[in-house]
């Protein structure tokens, strides 16, 4: 009978020092003595790429997003050497490999690429002598062999693709929570742990803020219907599963609440209003690899109006070089940018078949005099821009809302 295969991704709180790697090289060697086949998929070390970026942009507010890609994939390789390292001191043999040597092949966007091919064969070789096999996590390389990574949180992306390309039976997502909560621990108190929750509801919770696993990683398991199991790093307890939506899912109103404090928001004063206009707008500024949330348009009553939008606040930098030329292609009167935004949002698939989710949400804010600036709803999503220094309070006061704190 073939061995079972795990996939396992540790996040750079649960590497940050030699002590944690090495209870995470015990956690793995005990999956081993299981009789599982390991690939393990490894971040940075803690605070590693932050301190890299920091060092970038001492040296410019808009570095080269080739030269940055060399800088910040060099984070993962330290922390995949290490736990090779401490699986051997450990008694086992393990082999460490750069997102390149085992063929993560991406397209070829700098700081944000997306995986287009894995030739697993590599790994295959290695496991089958026994080996745990070691992962540098959030990147790859192009076909013409330049270093890429997958943007924040990429390290999920890496390990959900690994689990794709190698039939993995589960994919576990290790991290510094014990699963998904209804909002924030740290932000909110008595925040419940989900036992599951939907690909479609975790996908909304991760694109709005949820900081757990990255948003692209929850499309790639939820398009391919790959088991994901997020944990706890230093706990054996049973995390959250997500899965495909089941019926006792939709009784739920509201899954959680989320917050994303890196977004900024941009208006283009004084547009003129013809067909038209809108469009060659957002065109310029997706041919540049901008990603945009949020549009508001104001009604026009002078033959001019203003359009508002959200980026996110680390990309302001490099949206404002585009949308300066913007303004002038389309003769707009000027822009203006808000770095002191936040998003608050709710998620649910019982939203679909339940009314009055808008109107609970804005009562709760509107107790706490908390003013909403921009609204943008899905299906099963409901989303406001408050004030940043106001955002905590906004999760609170609607995780109290929708009753989801622990009985």
């Amino acid at each position: 009978m073939a061995k079972k295969l795990v996939v396992q991704k540790y996040g750079g709180t649960s590497v940050e020092n030699i002590e944690k790697i090495m209870i995470v090289a015990k956690k793995i060697i005990s999956y081993k003595k299981k009789g599982y086949d390991v690939v393990a998929v490894v971040s940075a070390l803690g605070d590693t790429t932050d301190e890299l970026l920091g060092l970038a942009s001492r040296i410019s507010k808009v570095p080269s997003e080739r030269e940055l890609d060399m800088l910040i994939s060099t984070g993962e390789q330290v922390s995949m050497a290490l736990l090779a390292m401490a699986v051997h001191k450990l008694g086992k043999e393990a082999i460490s490999f750069t997102g390149a040597q085992v063929g993560i092949i991406t397209d070829t966007s700098h700081t944000k690429a997306r995986i287009i091919a894995i030739n697993a064969r590599r790994i295959h070789e290695e496991l089958k002598k026994g080996k745990i096999v070691i992962v540098a996590g959030f990147q790859g390389v192009t076909l013409a062999q330049d270093i890429t990574t997958l943007g924040r949180g990429g390290s999920d992306t890496t390990a959900v693709a690994l689990a794709k390309a190698l039939k993995a039976d589960v994919c576990e997502i290790y991290t510094d929570v014990d699963g998904v909560y209804t909002a924030n621990p740290r932000i909110v108190k008595n925040a419940r742990k989900l036992d599951r929750i939907s690909y479609e509801e975790m996908l909304e919770m991760a694109s709005l803020g949820a900081q757990v696993l990255q948003a692209r990683s929850v499309e790639l398991a939820g398009k391919f219907n790959i088991p994901l199991h997020v944990r706890g790093s230093f706990s054996e307890k049973q995390g959250t599963f997500i899965t495909k939506e089941v019926n006792a899912m939709e009784d739920v109103l509201v899954s959680g609440v989320t917050l994303n404090k890196n977004e900024a928001k941009v208006t283009i004063c004084d547009v003129p209003d013809k067909p038209g206009i809108a469009g060659r707008i957002f065109s310029q500024i997706a041919k540049n690899n901008i990603n945009i949330d949020m549009i508001i348009q104001n009604v026009s009553r002078t033959g001019s109006t203003d359009v508002s939008f959200t980026v996110i606040a680390s990309d302001l930098e490099r949206a404002l070089k585009t949308i300066r030329k913007v303004v002038k292609n389309v003769k707009a009167g000027g822009l203006t940018f808000d770095r002191g935004i936040a998003k608050v949002s709710v998620v649910g698939i019982g939203m679909r078949s339940h009314s009055g989710v808008a109107a609970r949400m804005f009562k709760a804010l509107a107790k706490k005099k908390i003013n909403i600036e921009m609204i943008s709803t899905s299906e099963i999503k409901i989303s406001c821009v408050v004030r940043k220094k106001r955002g905590e309070e906004a999760v609170r006061a609607l995780h109290k809302a929708f009753a989801l704190g622990r009985k």
